[in-house]
């Protein structure tokens, strides 16, 4: 993809249309396909009007991990009115979380790789922290997710998170295999999480 020929870019949002290709090169060939002259090319500008918005790779892969923190901020805000009762609202929750990873793998393994993450960069500090608030807005009450935490909401939060993040991983780096050989109550590993999802609370710990 990135050595097609391509038509050279004349107008609209080019800040927008390069951060498309750098998702498309990562979802493509992963983290070593991106770079700036890369992006550049698959969208037909020069090096130095992608640097022009980015500055540098650093730039570059915050506004990308931005992008998928606020795309998964929106999946879990979408939860928040779906179902009536506290518990189906939470499974819903874990849900959206998943469904995210599992649509959004590379991405969603970007945004979590905060040794190539400048987190402190405005879009990317604003934008997990909107997703963050979403979780645990769900997960406790949005009154309280405002001003400071009591512990009983710091466990929740803490437990609800290590649980969908920990089988959105599981479920992403294709680690359940070997469950899946030890029974055979399911078809796939899409099946099994759905089964966990159903099954949990969320509970308080």
């Amino acid at each position: 993809m990135a050595g097609a020929k391509r038509k050279p870019y004349h107008h609209g949002d080019l800040f927008g249309a390069l951060l498309a290709a750098a998702e498309r090169l990562l979802r493509h060939g992963g983290i070593a396909e991106l770079g700036m002259r890369a992006v550049a090319r698959e969208v037909g500008v020069s090096h130095t009007a992608a640097q022009h918005h980015f500055g540098d790779m650093a730039g570059l892969l915050a506004e990308l991990a931005a992008v998928g923190y606020r795309r998964l901020a929106s999946a879990l805000e979408a939860t928040r009115d779906l179902a009536a009762s506290e518990r189906a609202r939470r499974v819903a929750l874990a849900k959206a979380y998943v469904d995210f990873a599992r649509q959004n793998p590379a991405l969603f393994a970007l945004m979590f790789r905060h040794e190539m993450l400048d987190m402190r960069r405005p879009s990317l500090a604003q934008a997990s922290g909107t997703a963050l608030r979403a979780l645990a807005g769900s997960l406790v009450g949005s009154a309280e997710t405002v001003g400071e935490l009591s512990r009983p909401s710091a466990l929740r939060i803490t437990a609800g998170w290590g649980f969908v993040h920990g089988l959105a991983t599981l479920l992403v780096d294709k680690r359940l295999r070997g469950v899946l050989k030890a029974t055979p109550m399911f078809d796939d590993p899409d099946d099994l999480v759905d089964a966990v999802l159903d099954a949990t609370t969320l509970t308080q710990p």
